[in-house]
């Protein structure tokens, strides 16, 4: 499957945003500009700031002001966010990933525990407890049932939840650049950030005249 580069996607812009409503056009704007920054670490092989800046543009792209305003508001906004694009995404370019990637970088990630929070809340406080093995079990089962029957929401939610306690790992200084003890969760999680991040951006961007509301920080920079 051909994932479009910053490249492609910034023409696209160019072309359409004077149509889109001001809270897009600076989400866009945003998360091209960060999309463009991992292109560039990643031909200069810096796997972990590729993954960090893909996350920004996700998050750029995902993010607006009713995002910012409480936990529960911005779990009801992400799974709201996911449904629309998934269901923008008529030719199923975001299933084709999770179904092509699954037998590698995805079950690599959802067999590994050191991405799975509920694992270091547990070793953290009793290096010891195993109790978080049964809803490790429970998850990737879930994962699978999900992929089975074409559940991307759920599908994705599951995924991003483990690239999640990895974003939390770099960002909070949980981990050494490039250290050796994670290298192998950043190489399949960025690898599937690569592919995911660039067609959210395009989907949006196809549907770019419809409301999306304001981005957070809304000021333009």
């Amino acid at each position: 499957m051909d994932i479009p580069a910053h490249a492609t996607l910034k023409d696209y812009q160019r072309e359409h945003r004077e149509h889109w409503g001001k809270g897009l056009n600076l989400r866009v704007h945003r998360a091209l500009s960060w999309l463009n920054k991992a292109e560039e670490e990643r031909a200069a092989g810096d796997t972990d700031c590729e993954f960090i800046f893909l996350w920004i543009a996700f998050n750029a792209a995902y993010s607006s002001q009713y995002t910012q305003e409480t936990r529960v508001r911005e779990k009801l906004a992400f799974d709201s966010f996911l449904e629309r694009i998934i269901r923008y995404d008529t030719h199923q370019r975001l299933y084709g990933i999770i179904w092509e990637r699954y037998t590698t970088d995805i079950r690599a990630l959802m067999d590994n525990q050191y991405v799975y929070q509920p694992f270091w809340e547990c070793v953290n406080a009793d290096p010891l407890d195993d109790s978080w093995r049964e809803s490790f079990t429970a998850a990737k089962r879930r994962s699978h049932q999900a992929l089975a029957e074409q559940d991307v929401v759920t599908s994705l939610s599951i995924l991003l939840s483990r690239l999640y306690t990895l974003r939390n790992q770099l960002i909070h200084g949980g981990a050494t650049w490039k250290g050796r003890l994670n290298r192998e969760q950043i190489e399949d999680a960025t690898a599937i950030l690569r592919c995911i991040v660039p067609i959210i951006i395009e989907l949006m961007m196809e549907h770019g005249t419809e409301p999306w509301g304001d981005a957070a920080y809304f000021l333009e920079d």
